[in-house]
């Protein structure tokens, strides 16, 4: 009988980024609407909002994840760098490192240092790379498509409740756009969590959470510093 096993790890990069996007423009748009709403605005002001809102966010998302994950990948590549050096000038020292490595997660002296030797014939700064440094390839940083899931899941997110910010209007637009969006949020939580191999319920509890605590926050601030039309 054959025996597979799906790991989920490989996804850890695009899941992030795609998540983070899609609870972004989900959250800071409804609440955007939300808030200008509670303020009393005229439905083309609120629409026009949420547009900004999208445009700006999904701009804002992808300029900080292609930064924030370039600077992780400038961080991986120096190492790598360093660690080229060092198997260049110090071969025997770098394998005496390795086999140290493996003698701490449980192998005798003698495996230990069998593996490391067997290893390095192999692949040497790829053993380094991912037993010292702790970089693999599933979890290497990759800043263009993190900013393109970002960018895009924001976009799909944020589309949401700017949809019903223009197809609603008057007095009910605060509660449909609210409730609405605590649905999104609940069912990516819960697609996230499963993606992830996490508890779904958990996952859409968490995000519901907090996307309700910003939607009640920027309501209240739009009815204190609002004015009526």
């Amino acid at each position: 009988m054959s025996h597979k096993e799906h790991h989920r790890s490989h996804r850890v990069g695009w899941l992030r980024a795609a998540v983070l996007g899609a609870n972004d423009g989900i959250v800071s748009t409804a609440s955007l609407i939300i808030g200008v709403a509670a303020a009393s605005a005229t439905q083309d002001s609120i629409f026009l909002a949420g547009v900004a809102g999208l445009v700006a966010g999904a701009m804002s998302m992808a300029a900080g994840e292609y930064v924030s994950v370039s600077s992780q990948s400038d961080t991986e590549n120096a190492d790598i760098a360093m660690e080229k050096r060092a198997l260049k000038n110090n071969y025997a020292f770098e394998q005496e490192e390795l086999a140290l490595i493996y003698e701490k997660r449980g192998l005798g002296q003698a495996l230990a240092k069998q593996v490391a030797e067997k290893l390095m014939a192999y692949d040497a700064l790829g053993a380094h790379t991912r037993d010292e440094i702790g970089i693999t390839d599933a979890a290497a940083a990759r800043p263009v498509q993190a900013a393109l899931f970002s960018a895009t899941t924001f976009t799909i997110g944020a589309a949401l409740p700017l949809l019903l910010a223009w197809l609603v209007s008057g007095p009910q637009l605060i509660a449909v756009v609210s409730i609405a969006s605590l649905v999104f949020l609940a069912s990516l939580g819960a697609a996230a969590a499963k993606a992830g191999g996490a508890a779904m319920t958990k996952g859409a509890i968490r995000v519901t959470f907090w996307g309700a605590l910003a939607m009640a926050l920027t309501a209240g601030v739009g009815r204190l510093f609002g004015v009526v039309a």
